[in-house]
């Protein structure tokens, strides 16, 4: 799966999850720091959402951050915000679960801008599109995720190069 050609500079992927405070800001910090070591920073903007709005302005769950900066990520600048529907005009928007897809596209569902997350992992599948939610589980929930977001990162980030933004 490509990436949909830019609709401005820079390139603007969105990630969405719930509450913004454990699965989309832990792509949103991740991504970040692939897409500055790729030197892409310029090019490309990184940010995240949730689509409620009981976090907004909270940092980044505790446990989320403890398994970022145990993988040299630094969270400590985020801070939680809600999806607006003008974010559908950005470059990607990824989901990161059929109820977040659900929610930010009033039920449409994906389109080339509009997609599950996981639709760029390497090791999932079309039947294993989803981000664990790992907010209500214990702290390897966070590692698991930790370790989707990277690879699925490490290949978007492959495919921003194949843009030559």
């Amino acid at each position: 799966m490509s990436l949909p050609a830019p609709v401005g500079t820079p390139y603007r992927i969105a990630f969405v999850c719930l509450g913004n405070i454990c699965r989309s800001p832990m792509a949103e910090v991740i991504m970040s720091s692939l897409v500055e070591e790729a030197g892409l920073a310029a090019e490309v903007e990184v940010t995240s959402c949730g689509t409620g709005d009981w976090h907004m302005g909270d940092p980044i769950d505790p446990r989320a951050a403890a398994e970022l900066e145990a993988a040299g990520y630094d969270s400590s600048a985020h801070r939680a915000k809600r999806f607006d529907a003008s974010w559908l005009g950005k470059d990607l928007v990824l989901a990161m679960d059929a109820k977040n897809l659900h929610d930010i596209t009033d039920g449409r569902g994906a389109d080339h801008r509009v997609r599950m997350f996981r639709s760029f992992d390497p090791l999932g599948g079309p039947d294993d599109l989803e981000v664990p939610d790992p907010f209500y589980g214990g702290d390897e929930g966070f590692a698991e995720v930790i370790a989707m977001v990277e690879r699925t990162c490490h290949r978007l980030v492959t495919e921003l190069r194949a843009l030559n933004l």
